[in-house]
This record gives C-alpha cells, sequence and structure tokens, in this order.
C-alpha cells in the first residue's frame, strides 16, 4: 500500500493511520477473497445438501462483501488508499487459492470452516492491534468478527456430531477436511492447497 496519507481522522497519529490502514487493507484482501470463495462454492456444491447450502451461502456473500466496503471506505477516511484489484490481492495475500471444485455440501462445508478460522484468526488479531492507535476502527472490527463467528457456526451446525466434535477435527488443509466426510470422496485436482491464515 502506497503511504499517501494528506490528512487523516482528526486527533488519530498520521503514522497510526498509516499503520491501521495496512492492516485494514490485508482484511480488506482477505473479505474480498471470502466473498469469492463463498460464491465459488454456492456456484460448485452438489448432492443432498445442495439446496440448503446453496441458500445459505448467499447472505453471507453479500455480508462479506458490505463487510469489506466498510473497510474500504475506512482506509479512504484514514487518508489512504483502498485497492481492490484482483492482481494486487494476489501479490498481498499469505494464502493460496480455494481448493476444493464441484464436491458436495458437506465436504465443502468441512473446507469452508478452515477458511472461517483463519479469517476470524486475523481479524481477532486486527482487533488486539487497533486498540491503541484507533479504537474506532478496532469497533468496526468487532462487528464484523460477530458475523463471520456466526456464519462459522452456521457452516459447524452441518459438521457437528451429536458428541459435539466435527467431522473434519483435527483437518488442517481443505482438501483434508473435505476428505474426512464419510462416505463422500472428493475429485482431485491438479494443485494441493497448504492453507495458512487468511
Amino acid at each position: 500500500m502506497e503511504e499517501t496519507v494528506s490528512f487523516t481522522i482528526p486527533s488519530l497519529d498520521e503514522s497510526d493511520a498509516r499503520q491501521v490502514a495496512a492492516l485494514l487493507q490485508d482484511r480488506l484482501n482477505a473479505l474480498t477473497d471470502l466473498h469469492l470463495t463463498l460464491k465459488h462454492v454456492h456456484w460448485n456444491v452438489v448432492g443432498p445438501h445442495f439446496i440448503a447450502v446453496h441458500q445459505m451461502l448467499d447472505p453471507q456473500v453479500d455480508a462479506v462483501r458490505l463487510m469489506a466496503d466498510a473497510l474500504a471506505e475506512r482506509i479512504a477516511a484514514l487518508g489512504s488508499e483502498p485497492i481492490g484489484t484482483p492482481g494486487a490481492l494476489v501479490r498481498a495475500r499469505s494464502w493460496d487459492d480455494y481448493s476444493i471444485n464441484r464436491a458436495g455440501a458437506i465436504e465443502h462445508l468441512a473446507a469452508l470452516n478452515l477458511v472461517y478460522d483463519g479469517i476470524i484468526t486475523d481479524h481477532r488479531d486486527a482487533i488486539d492491534e487497533t486498540e491503541d492507535p484507533d479504537p474506532v476502527t478496532q469497533d468496526m472490527l468487532i462487528g464484523q468478527s460477530a458475523q463471520l463467528e456466526q456464519f462459522q457456526w452456521f457452516i459447524r451446525a452441518h459438521l457437528e456430531r451429536s458428541s459435539g466434535d466435527l467431522i473434519s477435527e483435527g483437518a488442517t488443509t481443505e482438501r483434508t477436511a473435505a476428505q474426512s466426510v464419510p462416505d463422500r470422496p472428493v475429485k482431485k485436482t491438479a494443485k494441493k492447497s497448504a492453507k495458512k491464515a487468511r
């Protein structure tokens, strides 16, 4: 992100504004990637749970797009430039593309659970980092985290056994999470993903 701050929020130090804007750009990249990933799953989900998952995801897509827009506008209010181009996102991200294409609903949900783990973890880190320099941004991130955590709960409800554990418990990649779903083989793709936090 270019450091072009010529103005910022009154009483906020310019160096703090640049730091917060850079942190928000990372969150903007993650949420932009998330809403595209959710739409990808919406298009590629199959099987007996198709309609429930297909319809559950669109409100999440819409909400995450609004979250991304709020972050972009906060970056601009801080005096920096929000960057929303695909190339910039790919260059800046520390995670791989979502690795599951056409697959059953529960396989996709097992993989999405890991995606949400990364997003929520990094949002919570950003909450900690903005407490001192910009509590207004922190409040925005707290509100978004509450929504993201609710969306993950919706997903986990499909994965939870009556004992309380998840069918994908212990999976560390999207592929292994999807493959942990009983009696639901997943088509292999050429590229394996080593999922990192978003």
